[in-house]
């Protein structure tokens, strides 16, 4: 592993061997705004290779690009030696290059082997040669240990053998390179394993494969080599024998052990001193294959930080909390009695509210005012045989326009109007206009500046000092250290450490996702150690 003056940490392919595909300077700009700057990858062949970085961080830009999808703006792209430039995703597998993504894009109501050959159907005398279809597919599943029947529909089979499938496609037309954005999932441990032997084949081919996923333990089973991207930029490249768990962890969220030493253990400690009665208890919550194990609980007058790296099970917790999915075993209990939420009404009823990370998908309603966003869910409340109360719903937006400091022209006009920073103050006062017991906020700061997630922070600390349990999920460490009081860390979507009041801080955090709670103590405590460079930048082996 090598570095630069940047900090770059740069590897290659072994000496000899050339890359079989490399990606220099690469840049691209949405609306003026840079989303890739000068990032880097390089691939060789007979390697799978891990391509990560937080949510926003560059890797779907990256593939898209490689793909034809995005035409870049700078940089160039070399595969097999020779400069590329495809201006369309078939022009790219055509060139050796196909992606299989998280959701598989098969035909369902089609047969296997239709769906290995579709478009490219062996004929004869000037028509489709269905037994040689049938009969190339069934050899080439068998070549990856699968026997299956390629004459039914794909859509009868698991997400497992429908990843293979997919995979056979990119087999049968010879691809030099296979990318694979999150195809592991929606599979349980068994299919992953399963689909893990069928890539190390095509690894044993000489095929070159790019695997995105945020599974750590994943990445350290099956990966030679890793690329870490953060804010558009490739911030390192390594072997993953050269880089251990906690190193992978802290590169991905930018922060370093010595950056994060300082902490408030003390307030944290007399907050939670002051705490009420317990509010919220799951136990063993399960709904495979996104959550397997969490157990966690709030108290009232208290902020719980739900942490773990994206793709950890973070959201599907809160909505399985909520009541949006069922769960498929454990137990919650809301102010000590055992409940069955059936819908996210049974939660709003017992005192739930739950603010979701996807504020334009999941939150505002674009054309509708900001007085009827932020009376959206008390609407029942307000009303007489279905006329709304105006006096009671004026008086409710003006007092949270108010208290939240919500910047606008008009409680009349279109929120889609309003910056993100103040939709998302209007979609949190939106709930609190239920006078909820348990506040669930699913990465309450995402997507606004720096000035409204203060404001943001700032009122979530005033809702647990009024006694509101609240249980925070959120990618950035700083800023749910500077909310929560305690935090439960889950990786895999099981419940892997619960850190208390003075145990909590951003370097704990990061040593429970890299490890869990039988994670190497002295990581943490190397921190205040006069070697912490090397506790923190030196390569080590055997994670």
């Amino acid at each position: 592993m090598t570095h630069t003056g940047t900090g770059f940490q740069a590897t290659g392919p072994q000496p000899g061997q050339p890359p079989l595909l490399e990606m220099q300077d690469i840049q691209i700009s949405f609306g003026g705004v840079p989303a890739l700057r000068s990032a880097q990858l390089s691939v060789a062949a007979g390697e799978v290779h891990a391509l990560i970085g937080q949510n926003g961080a560059g890797k779907s830009t990256m593939i898209k690009i490689l793909t034809g999808a995005y035409r870049r703006s700078g940089g160039t792209v070399r595969f097999e030696g020779r400069e590329i430039d495809f201006r369309t995703p078939k022009e790219a597998r055509e060139a050796g290059i196909s992606t299989i993504y998280q959701e598989i894009n098969l035909v369902p109501f089609r047969s296997v082997a239709e769906n290995i050959f579709l478009g490219r159907e062996p004929r004869r005398f000037g028509l489709i040669d269905w037994r040689a279809v049938q009969q190339r597919a069934a050899a080439l599943l068998e070549s990856f240990g699968l026997q299956i029947d390629v004459k039914k529909p794909v859509s009868s089979y698991s997400t497992a053998i429908q990843q293979m499938v997919a995979l056979a496609r990119a087999v049968s037309s010879d691809a030099k390179m296979v990318i694979m954005d999150e195809s592991t999932s929606s599979l349980d441990e068994r299919e992953v394993e399963l689909l893990f032997d069928v890539v190390r084949k095509l690894r044993d081919d000489g095929r070159a494969v790019i695997f995105v996923s945020h599974r750590l333990d994943e990445l350290y089973a099956l990966c030679d080599r890793v690329t870490v991207m953060r804010d558009g930029q490739t911030v390192a490249q390594s072997a993953m024998a050269d880089m251990d768990k906690l190193q992978l962890v802290t590169t991905m969220l930018g922060r370093t052990l010595a950056a994060v030493v300082h902490d408030d253990a003390a307030a944290r400690e007399a907050n939670l001193a002051r705490r009420g009665a317990q509010t919220l208890s799951a136990k063993h919550l399960a709904a495979h294959p996104k959550v397997n194990d969490v157990s966690l609980d709030v108290h009232a007058g208290e902020a719980v930080g739900l942490a773990g790296l994206l793709g950890s099970g973070r959201t599907e917790t809160m909505r399985l909390l909520f009541g949006a999915d069922p769960s498929a075993q454990g137990s919650l209990d809301i102010d000590g009695k055992t409940v069955a939420l059936r819908s996210p009404q049974d939660a709003i009823a017992r005192g739930l509210a739950y603010l979701t990370e996807d504020r334009k998908l999941e939150g505002i309603v674009p054309e509708l005012s900001v007085r009827d966003n932020l009376t959206l869910v008390c609407l029942r409340t307000l009303s007489k045989h279905g006329i709304v109360d105006v006096k009671k719903q004026q008086e409710i937006v003006d007092r949270f326009i108010a208290s939240l400091g919500i910047k606008l022209r008009s409680p009349d006009q279109p929120i889609r109007e309003l910056s993100g920073g103040n939709q998302q103050k209007v979609l949190l006062a939106r709930w609190l206009a239920t006078q909820p017991r348990v506040l669930l906020l699913d990465e309450p700061t995402r997507g606004i500046d720096v000035g409204a997630k203060a404001d943001v922070a700032k009122i979530v600390r005033e809702l647990r000092d009024s006694g509101l349990a609240v249980l925070m999920s959120a990618s950035e460490l700083e800023e749910l250290t500077a909310v929560a009081d305690r935090a439960v860390v889950i990786r895999d979507g099981r419940t892997v450490a619960e850190l208390n009041g003075g145990e909590m801080s951003e370097a704990s955090i990061m040593d429970a996702i890299a490890y869990g709670s039988d994670g190497p103590s002295q990581l943490v405590e190397a921190v205040s150690a006069a070697h912490v460079e090397d506790a923190v930048e030196g390569p080590r082996h055997g994670a």
